[in-house]
């Protein structure tokens, strides 16, 4: 599952909290207690920001910081009591975007945030492409070694949302209400579509290797080139 942000502190109660309220404010935030808990969130979830703390009960956030820096370059915004300019210093220098002081304002944290996401949804590449399949999602355009598909813009705002999630399991309940902006559109309506984008762009849409349907979770887009 996709989310915007997740938060690394094993401070429960104000990571709960902090959380709840970025969830009401429309920004899917998930939680992690410790590095271990990260670990094993990144092994079926992805996300496009992190607000890591320094101290971790079982792990530094520094250290942590390094790990996940050598993995992903999706935005880190350490958050911590630690007032020290060497922590400060620390932290941007192995990778750390920002350093947000504790205790924080939730508004204003969250203000922080979203700027930042959106300075890196900015970011985000305009195209996918794997020498067989080629998505121009700017221009709004598929084609298969260099001859143009045509999907309808349902199908190819279905087709870019998996793509921009890629090697991450997407409920239908996320698909629904990010693609259709409904959550209550039937399975049916989404299995059509799915077998739509197959028939257009799988080289076996009988043995599908670009969308592939993980039974009982949703569907999860597996990139790379054939």
């Amino acid at each position: 599952m996709h989310y915007d942000c997740l938060i690394i502190d094993d401070e429960k109660l104000l990571a709960d909290s902090t959380a709840e309220y970025f969830n009401l404010f429309g920004v899917k935030t998930a939680v992690a207690y410790h590095a271990s808990e990260c670990r094993e969130f990144f092994r079926e979830n992805t996300a496009d920001l992190l607000l890591l703390d320094i101290n971790l009960g079982d792990s530094s956030g520094f250290a942590l910081c390094k790990e996940l820096r050598e993995q992903t370059k999706i935005p880190i915004l350490f958050i911590s009591a630690r007032t020290s300019d060497d922590d400060q210093i620390i932290a941007l220098n192995i990778g750390g975007d920002d350093y947000i002081q504790k205790p924080y304002s939730l508004s204003v944290l969250l203000a922080k945030v979203k700027v930042v996401l959106k300075r890196y949804g900015q970011r985000k590449s305009t195209e996918y492409s794997d020498g067989y399949l080629t998505v121009d999602f700017q221009a709004k355009q598929v084609r298969i070694k260099d001859i143009p598909v045509k999907l309808t813009a349902l199908e190819f705002k279905l087709l870019s949302y998996l793509i921009q999630h890629a090697d991450a399991v997407i409920s239908k309940q996320e698909l629904f209400e990010k693609v259709w902006g409904d959550k209550f559109t039937g399975d049916g309506t989404l299995n059509v579509h799915i077998r739509k984008i197959r028939e257009a762009i799988e080289p076996e849409p009988g043995n599908p290797r670009y969308v592939i349907t993980v039974w009982g979770d949703g569907y999860l887009f597996k990139g790379g080139p054939q």
